[in-house]
């Protein structure tokens, strides 16, 4: 008998999604992470792209799927006639087996400091609603909804949470996206990263504040409401961010969040320890079923970031370890689980032709491990 720990069963079972990125060259095929992910009753995965070989992957398993289009797309999709072609040839073959339930128009494209996505503003939201109206004219707009994920770096302010704001640069382009969001009945996505705060300035962002430990928390001056931790704080500032601008109808998301393993000499915080503590807290969090302090009956919905370590992301070293596995799967780091494991992938460069025989008995034991769970 493999000892497995309830609450971590408990924890997963609870929809908490996960961002499936692959800018590496030693992951697992696509075709054993749903394996994987069955295992950690994980039920909602993020995507970057419309791979075939991803969404094949996911064929059959009722695991939903974001699907992603790049920032590269976006001008293109601005023409209604791509946009459908583009849904006919990259979403709707697969809807049959495939739980595809969101398409993320762009990432990070508002608010971006890197020069290039800066030069997309313009063509988000054209994006967006000839995605939709492809959407709508194949009947399928029931089925997949259209978002975008934003950085935080769009608000202006964030603390306290009551006196959140966006930047009056992105005000433009954000409020008709809201319009759109409401119009069409699609959640606004937000990244969030306590430990970017906690990075930037590590002698007054209190560590505790920002894993969900046991702290003295802040109080809102303006609700009296008070947190006693950063992300939920962070949520309540987008909602007052969005109130401004005149709306109370568009739900917020966090379609990214995480905490990296490693990182370089003047990345604070970036340890397994840390990165171990904030996703247990978080899981635990989300277990309880409530919400932030100024949305108490808003179920908060979270993907984490990432599934595995990617070795061939550009920047800092912590850009490169925010995965829950390594690329052989093992756990980077403790996640409630008590003598639990898959069988050991090697998947480096030199063992990419996995025998037929390795995946079938790959697939038995996860299916005997799953059922075990469900026991």
């Amino acid at each position: 008998m493999l000892p497995v720990s309830e609450s971590y069963v408990g924890i997963f079972s609870i929809g908490v999604g996960v961002n499936y990125g692959r800018i590496a060259n030693n992951l697992p095929s696509p075709s054993q992470v749903p394996n994987l992910l069955k295992s950690l009753n994980i039920n909602r995965v993020k995507v970057y792209d419309s791979d075939p070989k991803v969404l094949q992957a996911f064929a059959g398993t009722g695991i939903e799927l974001i699907v992603g289009l790049g920032n590269e797309f976006l001008q293109k999709m601005s023409d209604p006639q791509q946009a459908q072609t583009w849904i006919q040839q990259n979403i709707q073959p697969y809807l049959s087996q495939t739980k595809i339930t969101c398409i993320n128009v762009g990432n990070e494209v508002l608010g971006a400091d890197d020069g290039q996505s800066a030069s997309y503003d313009s063509y988000l939201l054209p994006a967006m609603k000839t995605m939709y109206a492809a959407l709508l004219n194949l009947g399928l707009n029931k089925q997949v909804c259209i978002t975008t994920a934003h950085s935080l770096k769009i608000l202006a302010s964030s603390s306290p949470p009551s006196q959140g704001v966006f930047r009056e640069d992105m005000v433009e382009y954000i409020k008709p996206i809201l319009d759109f969001h409401s119009q069409v009945d699609s959640p606004f996505f937000i990244n969030a990263y306590p430990y970017f705060a906690y990075k930037s300035d590590p002698d007054n962002v209190r560590l505790e504040y920002t894993l969900f430990e046991p702290n003295e928390g802040t109080v809102d001056p303006n609700t009296n409401l008070k947190y006693d931790n950063m992300l939920y704080a962070q949520i309540d500032a987008v909602y007052s961010a969005i109130k401004a601008l005149g709306h109370t109808d568009v739900e917020v998301k966090i379609s990214e969040t995480g905490w990296p393993s490693k990182g370089d000499e003047n990345e604070a915080g970036a340890t397994v320890e840390n990165a171990g503590m904030y996703n247990r807290n978080l899981m635990q969090r989300m277990q309880q079923g409530r919400g932030t302090p100024a949305h108490p009956s808003q179920p908060i919905d979270i993907y984490i970031f990432a599934l595995f370590n990617e070795n061939m992301k550009n920047g800092s070293t912590s850009e490169r370890n925010f995965g829950l596995y390594y690329p052989n799967g093992t756990l980077v780091y403790d996640l409630g689980v008590q003598s639990y494991a898959l069988p050991r992938m090697d998947y480096s460069s030199s063992h990419k032709n996995v025998s037929n025989t390795y995946v079938l008995v790959l697939q038995c034991v996860s299916k005997f491990l799953i059922a075990y769970m469900i026991i």
